[in-house]
C-alpha cells in the first residue's frame, strides 16, 4: 500500500509508457491532476480519459482552451496552466526535463520545487533528471522503465527511398512545408504536425496518417513531447535549430527525445538522417540507442514568491536571483520584456494604484505572444487590454467583437490561415481569463467556434497542398497487394479507386498532367495491370469498326475519331504507304498487331479508291510500249505533271498512244498534263500526304481549300506543292490547272503578238479583278501594259444581243488540229484588236467638263524576261514564228496565218471524241 504523500520519479527513454503509466494511477484516486508540456498532448490525454471515465468528471485547462464540468475530478492541463492550490489526491508532472529548457524551464522547476498530490506525485521524463532530483526533491523515489522495444541507427536515406510510416523532422516551417511539398510530388503526400497547429487541425493531420491516407509525417520537434503516433522510422532534415536566440546544435538527449518517436510498444524503430543533414556522430549514436546522456547539472529558475506592491518590486522579485548551485535564473522571458515595457509608459503608469493593479497588469502582461509579431506591437495590444480592464473593470464586447470578426475568414492560403490561427488563440486565452469579460461562456464559444472553422480551413489547405490522394491511394493498394481495376468512361477518362490517373487515348494512355516524373512511375505501375483488358476490348472494337470511323490527317496521322491511332510512312511504292500503329507497350502484341492490320486495310482501300484510274493505268498490259513509258511518268506524279517537264514525250506520243492514254482520262493540257478526276478535293488531299511521303519532307503542306480557282502562291512552300495541289504558280497567285486550260483555250483566240485586252469571260473564270488577272497574265509569260482611257459608254442591250448573235459557233477542231490546241498561246490567230465598245466600262455618269477614264491593260506574248534571259513557253519550243491561228473564223478579207509549217494530214482517231465533228468537216471540203 502507497504511504501517504509519496513522491515518484518515472524516468527512463522513450517508449516505456510513462504517461500511459500515469493516467492509470491518477485513475486510481478519486481527484488527479496532470500537467504536459504541450496542449496538443494534453487534448490526446484528455480525450482517453474521457473515453475511460465520460466528460461530465474530466476538464481540460489549457492557455486557449477551458472545459470544466461541475463536478470535475480529473484535470488534464498544460504545464503553465496548472491551477494552483488545487489538493487533488494526485498530481503528476510530465517530461519533467524540460526543467532545463531556457524558454519555459522555469515553469517546470517551479511545478517540481512546489507542486504536490495530496496522497501522490508522479515525475515522468528522462533519465538524465534523476540527480536533480534526488537534490532538490529529498523524498522522491525513483523507478526506472526501460524502453519496450529497440531503437537502431539507418544513417542517411534520400526522401525518395524513404521507407513507409516515417517521420521526417523539420525546425522551421519553410522547412517542413519544403519536405512535405517534396514527398507530395514523390510519394502521394504527407500529414503535417506542427506546434502552431490548433488541437482540431493536428488531429485531422494525425487521423490522416494514423489511418493509411498518407504513409509520411512531416513534423518539428513537438512529436517529442509525448505524442503516441504509428511510426516505424525517424529521419532529421537537419542537427540544428533556432532557440529563439540563436541557431545551435541540437543536444544529444534532445536528438533522442524526438528519435524515440520511432517504435511503438513492443515493435522496432529507427532513426537517422536525410537531405542535407550531416551523418550523426558515432559517439552520439551510441548514446541515443543505449539511453546514456549527461545529466542535468542546471535547471532553470525564476522566483515565485512575487511582491506586488508596485511595479517596481514586482519586477524587482522576478529578477532575485537564487543561491541554490543547482538553479539558474532564467533568461528575460516575453512576460517579464512585456513587464518593464509597460510599467515604463505614462499612460499605465498613472492606472496603477495599488497592488490589485499590479497583479491585474501582471496577469495582463501573461498573455502569449501567439502571433510572433514584433514586441513593440505585442505591448500595444496589452497596453490596450489592461487600459480596458482598468476603466471598465472588462473588455468591453464590442471591441472583442471586431478583433474576432475580422480574423473569421476562411479564405486564403495556409499562410494566411496559420496567422488568423495565431491571432485568434490571442482572444481564447483572453476569453479563458476570470472576470476579464462580461459572459465568458459566449466567448468561450465564439472563439472556439472561429478557431474550428479556421482549423479545418487550414487543414483542407494543408491536404489539399500536401496530399495527391490520388497516388498516395494507388500507393496504399499497390503495396496491400489488391487487384487495381480501372473504369474508362465515354470520355476517355481513366479512374482507378475512384482517382482520375488519365487518359486513354485511342491505344495510348495518357497520365494526367499535373504527375510529376516521380507520381508518373506509381500511375504507370498501376494503370499497367488495371488498363490490360481494356486495352484488347478496344482493339476488337476497332478492328470491327467501319472506314468512316477512320480518316487520315494532312500530316500523314490517322485518327481513329478524335484519337491519333497511328501515323503513315513511306512505303517501297509511292502509292502503297505503310501504317504504323500507336500503341502502348504494355498492351501487348496481339493488340498492336490487330491495330496495325486495320489501319493498313484502310488505306489500301482509300488509295484504291481515289487513285482508281491511276490504278488501272498501271495495271493497263495493253498500252502500247511509247504509251506504257508516259503512263509511269504519269504515276510515278501521282497524276498530274507540267507539260514543260515531259514536252519531249509528249512529242514522241503519236496519235494511237494518245488516244489510249486519253481512254484512261489523262488530258493533254497547253500547261499541264493532268487526269481531271483527280483534281477532286479528296484525291488531292491524299496525292498531297503520299507526295510529302515519298519526298521525306519534315511537315508536310496542307491541301487547299475546295472549290478556290485561285489561292495564293506560298513562298515558303516546297518546289511542287502547287502542282500536287492541281494549281499553278503565276504571279503571286497560282490557278487551278483545269481552269487554266480553259484560259488558254480562250487566249488562244486572240492576237497576242499585237496585243489584246481582257473579256469578262477572262475576268470570269479566274475570279480575278483586272489588276490581279494582270499579275496573273505575266506570270504565264505575258507581257502587260496598264493605260487609261476615255471611259466609252456601253451600247444598247438589244445591240449587244445582235452583235452576238452575228457570232458563228466555233467548231470543233479535226484532231491534226488538236496539236494546235495544245500550243503555246503565242501561236493563237491574229484578230483585230478589241472595239473600244467591247473593252470592260463603267457605266456611272460622267461629268460634262470631265470625261471619266478607265484603266485597261493590253497584253502580249513576252518572250524575254526581265533582266534579258528568254523566257520559256509553255510547251518549251521556239519563238513563235508568223501569227497563229485561233479558233474564231477570219473577219472579212482578213488573211490568215500558221504559226508552223502545215502538218502532213493524220488518219482521224475514230476514239477522239472530236471524230464526228472532223468528219463532217472534212465531208463539206
Amino acid at each position: 500500500m502507497l504511504d501517504d504523500n509519496r513522491i515518484t520519479a518515472v524516468l527512463g527513454p522513450t517508449n516505456t509508457g510513462k504517461t500511459h503509466y500515469a493516467i492509470e494511477r491518477m485513475l486510481g484516486h478519486r481527484t488527479g491532476i496532470i500537467g504536459l508540456p504541450l496542449r496538443l498532448l494534453a487534448r490526446e490525454v484528455y480525450d482517453r480519459i474521457v473515453a475511460l471515465r465520460g466528460p461530465s468528471v474530466v476538464a481540460l485547462v489549457t492557455g486557449e482552451e477551458r472545459i470544466v464540468p461541475p463536478r470535475t475530478q480529473y484535470w488534464v492541463c498544460t504545464v503553465e496552466a496548472m491551477p494552483d492550490g488545487m489538493g487533488t489526491d494526485f498530481l503528476a508532472i510530465d517530461e519533467i526535463q524540460l526543467c532545463a529548457d531556457p524558454e519555459r524551464g522555469h515553469v517546470f522547476t517551479d511545478r517540481l520545487l512546489h507542486a504536490r498530490g495530496t496522497r501522490e506525485t508522479l515525475f515522468l521524463g528522462a533519465d538524465s533528471m534523476r540527480s536533480a532530483i534526488a537534490e532538490l526533491v529529498p523524498k522522491a523515489q525513483f523507478l526506472r522503465r526501460d524502453r519496450l522495444s529497440e531503437l537502431v541507427y539507418a544513417g542517411s536515406k534520400k526522401i525518395s527511398r524513404m521507407p513507409g510510416r516515417s517521420a521526417i523532422v523539420g525546425f522551421s516551417v519553410d522547412n517542413v512545408y519544403a519536405i512535405a511539398e517534396l514527398l507530395r510530388r514523390q510519394k502521394g503526400g504527407a500529414a503535417v504536425v506542427m506546434g502552431a497547429l490548433s488541437p482540431r487541425t493536428r488531429n485531422a493531420q494525425v487521423e490522416m496518417y494514423q489511418n493509411g491516407d498518407v504513409d509520411y509525417l512531416v513534423a518539428t520537434d513537438a512529436i517529442g513531447m509525448g505524442l503516441n503516433l504509428d511510426i516505424n522510422h525517424v529521419a532529421f532534415s537537419s542537427l540544428t535549430k533556432f532557440d529563439g536566440r540563436r541557431m545551435r546544435p541540437l543536444q544529444p538527449n534532445e536528438l533522442a527525445q524526438i528519435a524515440g518517436r520511432a517504435g511503438r510498444y513492443m515493435r522496432h524503430g529507427s532513426f537517422g538522417v536525410t537531405g542535407e543533414a550531416p551523418l550523426i556522430e558515432d559517439g552520439v549514436v551510441d548514446a541515443i540507442t543505449n539511453h546514456r546522456f549527461a545529466p542535468v547539472k542546471k535547471l532553470q529558475w525564476r522566483n515565485s514568491g512575487l511582491e506586488f506592491g508596485n511595479a517596481a518590486r514586482l519586477i524587482a522579485s522576478l529578477e532575485s536571483p537564487t543561491d541554490d548551485h543547482w538553479l539558474t535564473r532564467a533568461r528575460e522571458a516575453d512576460d517579464l520584456m512585456a513587464l518593464k515595457t509597460l510599467s515604463a509608459r505614462d499612460d499605465v503608469a498613472v492606472r496603477i494604484g495599488g497592488p490589485q493593479d499590479v497583479k491585474r497588469l501582471w496577469d495582463v502582461c501573461r498573455i502569449p505572444d501567439f502571433r510572433g509579431i514584433s514586441h513593440a506591437e505585442h505591448a500595444a495590444i496589452l497596453e490596450q487590454i489592461f487600459a480596458y480592464l482598468q476603466q471598465y473593470n472588462r473588455i468591453p464586447d464590442d471591441w472583442l467583437a471586431r478583433q474576432v470578426k475580422r480574423l473569421d475568414r476562411s479564405e486564403g492560403d495556409i499562410d494566411a490561415l496559420s496567422k488568423r490561427l495565431a491571432f485568434i488563440r490571442t482572444w481564447t486565452y483572453v476569453a479563458q481569463r476570470k472576470g476579464w469579460v462580461d459572459d465568458e461562456t459566449h466567448w468561450r464559444e465564439a472563439t472556439r467556434a472561429v478557431e474550428d472553422r479556421l482549423s479545418d480551413a487550414l487543414h483542407a489547405r494543408l491536404t489539399q497542398r500536401f496530399v495527391d490522394r490520388r497516388t498516395s491511394v494507388l500507393l496504399r493498394r499497390l503495396k496491400q497487394k489488391e487487384g487495381l481495376v480501372a473504369e474508362v468512361n465515354d470520355k476517355g477518362e481513366v479512374t482507378v479507386e475512384g482517382q482520375l490517373i488519365g487518359r486513354l487515348e485511342g491505344f495510348r494512355f495518357t497520365q494526367d498532367k499535373t504527375a510529376n516524373a516521380d507520381e508518373a512511375k506509381t500511375l504507370r505501375a498501376a494503370s499497367v495491370a488495371a488498363l490490360a483488358p481494356q486495352f484488347h476490348l478496344l482493339a476488337d472494337r476497332f478492328y470491327n469498326a467501319p472506314d468512316t470511323e477512320i480518316d487520315f490527317t494532312e500530316q500523314g496521322g490517322l485518327m481513329w475519331g478524335e484519337h491519333a491511332v497511328g501515323k503513315l510512312v513511306a512505303g517501297d511504292d509511292a502509292l502503297k504507304p505503310q501504317a504504323v500503329a500507336f500503341v502502348d507497350d504494355e498492351a501487348g502484341v496481339d493488340v498492336a498487331t490487330k491495330v496495325q492490320r486495320r489501319l493498313q486495310h484502310f488505306i489500301d482501300r482509300k488509295v484504291a479508291t481515289l487513285f482508281e484510274p491511276l490504278l488501272n493505268l498501271s495495271k493497263d498490259d495493253t498500252l502500247p510500249p511509247i504509251a506504257r513509258g508516259f503512263a509511269f511518268r504519269m504515276i510515278e506524279n501521282f497524276g498530274i505533271v507540267p507539260r514543260s517537264e515531259v514536252a519531249a514525250e509528249v512529242k514522241d506520243l503519236d496519235q494511237d498512244a494518245r488516244a489510249t492514254l486519253r481512254k484512261h482520262g489523262i488530258r493533254f493540257g497547253q500547261f499541264t498534263i493532268f487526269m481531271p478526276l483527280l483534281l477532286k478535293p479528296a484525291p488531292t488531299r491524299l496525292r498531297l500526304v503520299l507526295w510529302a511521303l515519298a519526298n521525306k519532307l519534315d511537315e508536310f503542306p496542307e491541301s487547299p481549300p475546295p472549290g478556290l480557282v485561285t489561292i495564293p502562291t506560298e513562298k515558303d512552300a516546297p518546289k511542287g506543292w502547287d502542282t500536287m495541289s492541281g494549281y499553278r504558280a503565276a504571279g503571286s497567285r497560282a490557278i487551278r490547272i483545269d481552269m487554266l486550260e480553259r484560259l488558254a483555250d480562250m487566249l488562244r483566240a486572240e492576237n497576242s503578238r499585237s496585243g489584246f485586252e481582257a473579256n469578262p469571260d477572262m475576268l470570269s473564270i479566274t475570279g480575278m479583278t483586272l489588276e490581279q488577272f494582270a499579275d496573273l497574265m505575266q506570270g504565264l509569260g505575258y507581257k502587260a501594259e496598264k493605260g487609261e482611257r476615255v471611259k466609252v459608254k456601253p451600247a444598247p442591250v438589244e445591240e449587244a444581243k445582235a452583235d452576238e448573235g452575228e457570232k458563228p459557233a466555233e467548231e470543233a477542231k479535226p484532231e491534226g488540229e488538236a496539236e494546235a490546241s495544245e500550243a503555246p498561246a503565242e501561236a493563237a490567230p491574229e484578230a483585230e484588236a478589241p472595239k473600244e465598245s467591247e473593252a470592260p466600262a463603267e457605266t456611272p455618269e460622267q461629268s460634262e467638263d470631265a470625261p471619266e477614264m478607265e484603266v485597261f491593260y493590253t497584253f502580249t506574248w513576252a518572250p524575254k524576261r526581265q533582266g534579258g534571259g528568254e523566257r520559256r513557253k509553255p510547251q518549251g519550243k521556239g519563238k513563235p514564228r508568223g501569227k497563229p491561228q485561233g479558233k474564231r473564223p477570219p473577219r472579212d478579207g482578213a488573211k490568215t496565218y500558221q504559226a508552223r509549217p502545215p502538218k502532213k494530214e493524220k488518219k482521224i482517231d475514230p476514239d477522239n471524241p472530236f471524230a464526228a465533228a472532223l468528219m463532217g468537216l472534212k465531208d463539206k471540203g
